[in-house]
């Protein structure tokens, strides 16, 4: 993945932050830190979104167990199918790690 829109020296510095976290703990605060409690909810929604569009849940029991639009839905489908691969490569950790 080298898309010129995101990398930059800030990214990098920001992507090697994240990858220092060692505990959820950890993890909590430093993006209680970095984001709003929206951002952090619309971000963890997105990650559930892409779970559950893994496991083949139709678009509008998504949306009703979430909460996510359709739009967003539809985003994350996009980005799950046709992106830079981050959100399957995520889910087939955590699948790996027995956390799905």
């Amino acid at each position: 993945m080298d898309d010129r829109r995101i990398h930059s020296e800030q990214a990098d510095l920001l992507m090697k932050a994240v990858l220092t976290l060692e505990t959820v703990e950890d993890a909590y605060c430093f993006f209680e830190d970095l984001c709003t409690i929206a951002e952090i909810q619309a971000m963890a929604q997105r990650l559930t979104v892409a779970t559950m569009l893994r496991d083949n849940v139709k678009y509008q029991e998504i949306a009703r167990r979430t909460g996510a639009s359709t739009a967003t839905i539809s985003r994350v489908n996009r980005a799950k199918e046709y992106g830079a691969d981050g959100y399957n490569r995520v889910l087939d950790a955590l699948e790996k790690q027995g956390e799905l």
